[in-house]
């Protein structure tokens, strides 16, 4: 219906784009349309709608009217007042596995002109580099503006049940032992969710690992204590 009264060469765009293309957790009520620059949206349409205009012809899914995925985040993205929603926008699609970095690496070079543009890359570079949620890409920005080794992330460790688990940060110290850090979402406080962090901490301490765990809302309201604990896990001070 709201692509009637876009007019013929409207595209389903941002928000709406993403649902329509699999993008869990991030609907938003008004249908988001993109027009032809100076285009006339009829009155009348029966659900809000978002109007977004473009000089250019957009790239669209197949024969469809949906805007490829990489080009309809960016202009999601460009509707928040701050970057962050917007970094969690594309960590949460590459999390999800509907697009890759590089997809939206090369969105970004198309639209030179989107708002938040030099965030936006800067986020998507951490996400190449296997931060996979918003919280981890806060991490690490954390470790680089203390002058931290920076981790790896995203490791990949084999459980004697065969089992393959992610590490989201982890160091090799000087002595040989690996020290490990969880960062916790919402999430993380299920009861189903918790019992199984309990198991994964009690194998990697079986292991020798040195384990810390950050609620994320810690790491972003005391990060001096969190950055004090980094240094002496990882001996440097």
């Amino acid at each position: 219906m709201a692509l009637v009264h876009g007019g013929p060469q409207a595209v389903l765009t941002a928000f709406t784009a993403g649902e329509e293309l699999g993008l869990e957790g991030w609907t938003r009520t008004p249908t988001d349309l993109l027009v032809p620059a100076g285009t006339r949206v009829r009155k009348g349409c029966p659900v809000p709608i978002t109007v977004h205009f473009t000089g250019t012809a957009p790239v669209v899914v197949g024969r469809s009217r949906v805007e490829v995925l990489p080009h309809a985040l960016l202009r999601a993205a460009a509707t928040f007042a701050s970057a962050r929603p917007g970094c969690g926008l594309l960590a949460a699609a590459v999390q999800q596995q509907r697009l890759r970095p590089e997809e939206l690496l090369a969105a970004l070079d198309r639209f030179t002109r989107v708002r938040h543009r030099r965030l936006l890359r800067a986020a998507v570079a951490d996400i190449a580099g296997g931060s996979e949620a918003l919280s981890e890409i806060d991490f690490i920005r954390l470790c680089r503006r203390h002058h931290l080794p920076e981790p790896e992330r995203q490791a990949v460790r084999c459980e004697p049940d065969g089992r393959r688990r992610y590490l989201d940060a982890a160091w090799r110290r000087r002595d040989g032992r690996l020290v490990v850090a969880e960062i916790d979402g919402a999430l993380h406080l299920l009861p189903r969710r918790w019992w199984a962090d309990q198991m994964r901490q009690n194998e990697l301490a079986l292991a020798d690992a040195l384990v810390l765990r950050y609620p994320t809302v810690l790491f972003r309201a005391e990060e001096r204590t969190v950055v004090d604990q980094l240094r002496r896990a990882l001996l440097l001070v």
